[in-house]
């Protein structure tokens, strides 16, 4: 059935203007000048929607997409004479657009986006069209719910109650909004943005490509840098939530304390407790968490951690009035948030020292914090649906991403690695640490990991990070930490570290899904009791015995080296509103997830993440729980989440308290 009109005027026009661009009144040198900055292959498949020349998706120029190791091929792989003779094809289209006054004609068909698409995948097959239409976001709207509560069940009482406002928590109000689903946000910051909105550490920016962390619905074609800022993805957030109308929804400063499962009307009681420490409780249909997996500090149980004289927080409580000078600064843990921290802080403080318990692996990303060339940023501000064909062919190149690499070969034998192209990437790491240490044997001795690459999250590198450690300032320890003192760190050798501020950069506690929320099921089942520190979910987003509660970023759905969690939540948001369009169809009011269902998926998934490097080597890392398992990854492509998550199999539910029978007495 169509979607409701109401909705699709209101939140299409806001879709619409992140796709306005200016008109081109260059000359046709400077177009040539901003061509020689451009990325290439994308830039072809905007312009196959933009002029009619067939040249412009020639086999002359698809991009050959090597395999991705340590670092990306530059232009898909494309030689330089393909590269030439490109630009000067694209040259020719710019001015034939320009000329006609940078108009275009009409929204583009699906035949030139087809074409276009297996353009830059190397001719994917056709079972990857959808998934790919979806993050191209062509046409318009084309993950939004192809119903509307008006239409199906317009006398249903149905409202949603969606915890948290930060990514996830986006994607399923505005999917919700397009269906016409009533919901309510509640959210425990005075802002939207979650995890970007509390991280304010000095150095704070994106680790995946930026245009790829971005919704499919609200595609920027204007950041200013590969891998942002923080300031700038909040930026974004708080942009997409008054675009898209969802602020009157949200309650902010309100906190969801505990719900309930309501089995006489099969619903849920919501307990908040507001900024006021006043409490109330609300009644919901459904309930959607959108927490994040990443969100609740880990501050080790170090002895002596409270006899600490100076001051000391954990990095995702940074204090922004800090004044650094001058001071001695300990940064416990060299994980991605110290990486960040570390070069960041480093010229400012009298003295930094970095203790570390496990050195990270380094991928050379050279660009890491450049700004957009300006030919580039140029031409996505003038050439229509090239952002959208940028983040399209970085979703794609991230698409499988370095799974290959991250392999598990069981006949493999080498203890440093897992397979013989894990072999492979760990030498090149190796050697891009190497190239930076020639003059420091002693910190390439402490920086080198002892277990296989993707075992622990990879950080990116353009050699900031080994220029930091270099500094006389900056030592970098790897005795294990023994105890806090009054004046600092002791570590095993007996040395106490004299410092002014200790830093916690010691990561979140991954596997603690929905803590410190009290929820309670059917039979007032407990749901971490449930669990039992072993959090599991059906797809990663139903659990039995708790109907109609829905989890987005869940148990085993986190993606490590290929795709972003963006894409991960609105899959899961998307089956979540699915399940709540099933309902509204049926008239039932719950549905609630078969054991044998998620016995199954958890099994599978346990199986594919014993065959990658995170799942098979014993290390100390977030991706997995305190039982060694790896609840918190997906092992498997993107492609396969995708399929899944389009629709409820109603065979994996029991269906619960059709609208015809009679409510039990409470």
């Amino acid at each position: 059935m169509p979607m409701h009109r109401e909705h699709r005027d209101v939140i299409g026009s806001a879709e619409l203007d992140y796709d306005h661009i200016l008109p081109i009144t260059e000359d046709d040198d400077f177009i040539a000048r901003a061509l020689a900055e451009a990325e290439v292959p994308a830039l072809l498949a905007a312009l196959a929607l933009v002029d009619d020349d067939p040249e412009l998706l020639g086999d002359q120029f698809k991009p050959p997409l090597p395999p991705m190791d340590s670092v990306i091929a530059p232009q898909g792989g494309m030689s330089a004479a393909s590269l030439e003779r490109a630009r000067e094809v694209a040259l020719k289209a710019l001015v034939r657009f320009r000329d006609r006054g940078s108009v275009l004609a009409e929204e583009p068909g699906t035949d030139v986006l087809n074409r276009s698409m297996r353009f830059l995948t190397k001719d994917a097959g056709p079972e990857y069209l959808p998934l790919l239409r979806h993050e191209l976001g062509l046409p318009r709207g084309y993950g939004a719910p192809n119903w509307s509560k008006q239409d199906i069940a317009p006398e249903t009482d149905f409202t949603v109650a969606v915890i948290g406002a930060g990514i996830a928590g986006m994607a399923a109000a505005y999917r919700l909004r397009q269906a016409g689903v009533p919901f309510v946000m509640f959210e425990k910051n005075p802002e939207v943005g979650g995890t970007w909105w509390e991280n304010v550490y000095p150095g704070c920016r994106l680790d995946t490509p930026n245009y790829a962390y971005s919704y499919s619905f609200a595609q920027k074609p204007d950041w200013p840098q590969q891998f942002s800022e923080q300031v700038e993805i909040e930026a974004y957030l708080q942009d997409v939530a008054t675009r898209f109308g969802l602020r009157p929804h949200i309650r902010f400063g309100t906190e969801v304390v505990e719900a309930r499962f309501d089995e006489a009307a099969l619903g849920w009681n919501v307990t908040t407790r507001d900024s006021d420490g006043d409490t109330a409780t609300h009644h919901f249909q459904a309930i959607i968490t959108a927490v994040g997996q990443l969100n609740r500090p880990n501050i080790p149980d170090i002895p002596g951690r409270d006899t600490f004289a100076g001051r000391s927080f954990h990095s995702a409580q940074w204090d922004r009035d800090l004044d650094l000078t001058g001071l001695r600064v300990a940064v416990i843990g060299t994980g991605a948030s110290a990486y960040q921290i570390v070069p960041s802080i480093a010229g400012q403080v009298d003295h930094l020292t970095v203790f570390q318990r496990n050195a990270p692996w380094m991928l050379p990303t050279p660009t890491y914090h450049d700004d957009i060339r300006p030919g580039m940023s140029w031409l996505l501000r003038h050439v229509p649906y090239y952002g959208r064909w940028y983040r399209f062919w970085q979703f794609w190149l991230a698409a499988e991403g370095r799974l290959p690499f991250v392999k598990v070969d069981p006949e493999w034998t080498d203890p440093d690695s897992t397979s013989a192209a894990n072999a492979e990437l760990r030498r090149q790491l190796l050697e891009h640490l190497r190239r930076q240490l020639t003059d420091r044997p002693d910190l390439l001795a402490k920086m080198t990991p002892t277990y296989p690459p993707g075992a622990k999250r990879m950080t990116r590198d353009n050699g900031v990070w080994a220029d930091a450690l270099k500094r006389p300032n900056v030592g970098l320890v790897v005795d294990p930490i023994e105890a806090i003192t009054e004046k600092g760190v002791r570590t095993a050798d007996g040395t106490v570290h004299e410092v002014d501020l200790i830093v916690y950069a010691t990561g979140f506690l991954a596997s603690d899904y929905l803590e410190p929320m009290t929820i309670r099921g059917r039979d007032d089942l407990d749901l971490h009791e449930y669990w039992g520190g072993d959090a599991r979910a059906y797809l990663g987003v139903t659990v039995p015995r708790f109907p109609n509660l829905f989890m987005l970023m869940g148990p085993n759905t986190g993606v490590v080296v290929n795709g972003s969690a963006i894409f991960m939540a609105e899959c899961a948001a998307e089956y979540t509103v699915e399940c709540i369009g099933e309902l509204l169809r049926s008239g039932y009011r719950s549905l609630d997830p078969q054991e044998s269902a998620l016995k199954e998926f958890c099994d599978r998934v346990d199986a594919g993440n014993k065959l990658r490097a995170w799942g098979a080597v014993q290390v100390s890392t977030w991706y997995q729980n305190r039982f060694g398992r790896a609840s918190q990854v997906w092992p498997f492509a993107l492609q396969e989440y995708y399929e899944i998550t389009r629709s409820p199999d109603l065979a994996d539910y029991e269906l619960l308290g059709h609208h015809t029978e009679p409510e039990k007495a409470g």
